[in-house]
C-alpha cells in the first residue's frame, strides 16, 4: 500500500522562542509519543536520572554558545506541555547508544549529480533516509519563517531536522557516522539546525566545522551557485571534499577518507555501508554525462539490487529492524524539492519550492 503524504507544518514568528511556542503547540501529540518513544530507549545500563545529568553537562556547555536554540527548545518545551530538560536530553544524539555497541541496519544515503552532470545544467541531490519502520509515521515536513532568518524548509522529526533547504539557496543532506571520539560539545542535531541559518556555502562550512562540537555527521552541503562540499567529520578532525571529476558525489555511513579512517567506531557496520556506497557510484557513473534528471535521481534511489543492503531499503528484505522511511530529490538551482514517505519506489511525491529563488531562475 502507498503510503500517506507527509503532513507539512508552516511557523512563521518574530523570534526563536515565538517559533518554538508553536510547533510546540501545533506538534504537541507528536512530540509527547517521541519523546516516550526515546526514553523507552535508553542505553545499555543507564537510567533516566543519569540521561538527565548528562544532558544537563550539554546544556551548560550549548546555552552561552547557541543561545537562541536554547530559546527556541524552551518555546517548543512550554507549547507541548513538556519537560525542558527531557525535551532537550531527547534532542542529544550522542546520549542514546554507546558509539561502539548498537545495531545499525541502515541509515542514509546520498548521492549529487553537479551542473555538468544533468540534463539542464541544474544541480541535482537525492538521499533517502532509513530508521526503524516506527519512525515513518513520525516523519513531517516543517517550513520555518523567523525572523531575520532565510526561509528553511526541513523534513524529519519534530523539531528535528534530517534534511533541509533554505531561501539563501542552500541544501543540507547527509549520513550519520561512527566517530570514536565523541565528547561533550555541540551536539550534531543541534549544529545541523544552525547549520540551516547560514547565508552561503562558505558559511554553512564553517558551522560544520566549529572546533566545539560533540561529534559529527557526514555533512552533504550544496548551494544553488553550483557549489558542492563534502565534510566528513568527527568531534577532532574532518575531511573537506567534493564533487569528482565526473561531477557526482556519494556518500553512505562509513569514513571514506583516507585520513579519517581511524575515527571509525563501527568498523562491521562500515563494510555493510560500503555496499550501499558501491552500488550507488556504480548506478550514477553508468549514466551518460549530462543526462540525470531529478527523475533518474529517483531511479538511482529507488535501487533493490544489492538488498538487504540497498539504497531503497525495505524490511522484507531480511532486515526487520530498518527501512527508508522518506526520501528527497532536490533541484538546488531552482529552489524545487521532492520527496516523499516511505519507500522512493512506491510513494506519493510531493514538492516544495522556494518562491524567493524567483530572482535567480
Amino acid at each position: 500500500m502507498t503510503p500517506p503524504r507527509i503532513d507539512i507544518i508552516r511557523i512563521a514568528a518574530a523570534d526563536h522562542r515565538k517559533s518554538g511556542q508553536q510547533l510546540g503547540e501545533i506538534a504537541r501529540g507528536r512530540l509527547h509519543a517521541e519523546a516516550a518513544l526515546t526514553f523507552d530507549d535508553l542505553p545499555a545500563g543507564r537510567t533516566i536520572a543519569q540521561q538527565r545529568a548528562l544532558a544537563t553537562e550539554y546544556l551548560v556547555f550549548t546555552e552561552p554558545r547557541l543561545p537562541w536554540l536554547i530559546e527556541e527548545l524552551h518555546g517548543v518545551a512550554d507549547g507541548a506541555g513538556l519537560d525542558f530538560l527531557d525535551l532537550f536530553a531527547a534532542s542529544i544524539e550522542e546520549l542514546w547508544y554507546e558509539p561502539r555497541d548498537r545495531v545499525t541496519h541502515g541509515r542514509c544515503s546520498d548521492v549529487v549529480a553537479g551542473r555538468a552532470a544533468t540534463a539542464d545544467g541544474h544541480l541535482i541531490v537525492g538521499h533517502t533516509n532509513d530508521l526503524r519502520p516506527s519512525a515513518e509515521e513520525h516523519i513531517v515536513g516543517i517550513e520555518r519563517r523567523v525572523a531575520d532568518d532565510p526561509t528553511i524548509f526541513q523534513l524529519g522529526g519534530v523539531p528535528w531536522l534530517s534534511v533541509g533547504w533554505n531561501s539563501a539557496g542552500l541544501s543540507l543532506t547527509g549520513n550519520e557516522l561512527s566517530p570514536n571520539d565523541e565528547r561533550i560539545g555541540i551536539s550534531r542535531s543541534h549544529q545541523v539546525l544552525e547549520m540551516m541559518r547560514a547565508r552561503s556555502l562558505g558559511e554553512m562550512i564553517a558551522m560544520s566545522l566549529r572546533s566545539d562540537r560533540a561529534s559529527s555527521y557526514n555533512n552533504v552541503l550544496a548551494s544553488c551557485d553550483g557549489g558542492v562540499a563534502n565534510v566528513e567529520g568527527s568531534a577532532t578532525d574532518a575531511e573537506v571534499t567534493g564533487l569528482d571529476g565526473d561531477d557526482h558525489l556519494v556518500h553512505t555511513n562509513h569514513y571514506v577518507c583516507d585520513r579519517m579512517l581511524t575515527y571509525e567506531g563501527d568498523p562491521d557496520y562500515a563494510v555493510r555501508s560500503n555496499v550501499r556506497y558501491e552500488r550507488a557510484r556504480a548506478l550514477i557513473a553508468a549514466r551518460p554525462a549530462g543526462s540525470i534528471t531529478p527523475v533518474a535521481m529517483r531511479e538511482i534511489i529507488s535501487d533493490h539490487d544489492t538488498k538487504p543492503d540497498s539504497l531503497c531499503r525495505h524490511p522484507e528484505y531480511g532486515s526487520a529492524e530498518s527501512k527508508t522511511v522518506f526520501w528527497c530529490v532536490a533541484d538546488v538551482t531552482d529552489g524545487r524539492i521532492t520527496f516523499g514517505r516511505g519507500n522512493p519506489c512506491d510513494s506519493q511525491a510531493q514538492e516544495y519550492v522556494f518562491e524567493e529563488y524567483a530572482g535567480r531562475r
